[in-house]
């Protein structure tokens, strides 16, 4: 009998920090502090710590919507759009029911529930933004940037109303492009001109924003960029001016530079890369030179093979002659933001594995 204590005893000393490990792990109150997000197309989890636990600084209030002071507006005060057209529309969404289109030149946002009723029945969402370009929203808050400003602002909506309830000043050097990410939960602000990007968060059942990290891509640090794309677990970055033309493919959880991909000097000043059925389409806004007579849309298969000139010049689906922007994917079709040609500022179309087609002019 005392062999087998001996022995039992052994074997226990042993095998104790496995069985410690399991318990730990198994435990429903392990890493408590932190949020895992799962990208479930690549199987990666991603460690992101809450912005209450972990930031380096939070954004700034401008209004309480939930405060005992807080005195509601009627949704029919909110003013209408006085301009019959688009200056330079850069960006179009939709958030729940509601459409947004950022108009540039005319230093505004505006929204409203349909595309089909003239420009003059949409409403403004805000006017205090200088030359902005993009606006992104997880449902919660709204986040658009006030490039001129070097700024962030954050709209919440009440009983119909957005609301600006929040502010983040210095934000690098003309913000530019916002894009929130369901599956590492954050919000990235780019900086187009100082090759930084900002990380933005919320805790779950708050609006309260939080800086949460900097990150800074060093080849980009001096050059004109005008957004980035996230696939899965890489990051995106297009070709800016001045620069060596090319667009870069990140690591999305370090920023780490895994492939470049040298671009002619024809379409240096991209404006952005979307990925749709196995093709790359790039709309193109200047050359290396920065003559928007340049500007484009292409479509290649292999990023690679840009300088060999295998792609194609897509274009002319949208009569050309313009300069394409911005597009997003909203309700299964294509949306594409564009300038130069009047009464050509909003396009509507889809990609199928034979290319571009079923091209609307909506605005």
């Amino acid at each position: 009998m005392n062999k087998k204590h001996m022995l039992f005893s052994c074997l226990f000393t042993l095998f104790l920090p496995f069985f410690c490990g399991v318990l730990t792990a198994c435990g429903s109150d392990a890493s408590p502090a932190s949020a895992i997000h799962e990208n479930e197309s690549e199987g990666k989890r991603i460690d992101a710590p809450l912005p209450s636990e972990e930031h380096l600084r939070a954004f700034d209030q401008i209004l309480d919507i939930e405060g005992e002071d807080f005195t509601p507006v009627s949704a029919t005060s909110i003013p209408t759009n006085p301009y019959p057209d688009l200056s330079v529309p850069t960006y179009v969404t939709k958030v729940e029911d509601t459409w947004f289109i950022v108009d540039c030149y005319h230093d505004q946002i505006i929204y409203h529930d349909n595309l089909s009723d003239p420009l003059t029945d949409w409403q403004v969402l805000t006017g205090e933004i200088d030359k902005g370009h993009t606006i992104a929203s997880d449902g919660m808050v709204y986040l658009a940037d006030d490039t001129e400003g070097n700024r962030i602002l954050v709209f919440e909506k009440k009983e119909g109303v957005f609301y600006h309830t929040q502010t983040l000043d210095a934000v690098g050097n003309r913000p530019h492009y916002i894009l929130y990410d369901a599956p590492t939960d954050t919000f990235y602000v780019w900086s187009s001109m100082s090759g930084e990007m900002f990380l933005c968060r919320h805790d779950p059942d708050s609006p309260q924003m939080y800086l949460t990290e900097i990150r800074k891509i060093e080849n980009l640090a001096d050059a004109y960029v005008r957004s980035f794309t996230i696939k899965d677990s890489d990051i995106y970055f297009v070709s800016g001016i001045p620069g060596s033309p090319a667009i870069l493919r990140a690591d999305l959880s370090t920023f780490a530079i895994e492939e470049t991909y040298p671009v002619p000097e024809s379409m240096a000043g991209m404006v952005q890369l979307t990925v749709a059925e196995d093709s790359f389409y790039l709309t193109v806004s200047t050359d290396i030179m920065g003559n928007q007579d340049a500007a484009t849309m292409i479509r290649t298969e292999d990023l690679s093979q840009l300088t060999e000139g295998a792609y194609e010049d897509v274009y002319a689906n949208f009569i050309g002659g313009g300069t394409p922007y911005y597009i997003t994917f909203i309700d299964n079709s294509y949306y594409l933001t564009e300038h130069r040609i009047p009464g050509h500022a909003v396009w509507k179309f889809d990609i199928t594995e034979s290319g571009i087609s079923n091209v609307e002019a909506i605005y």
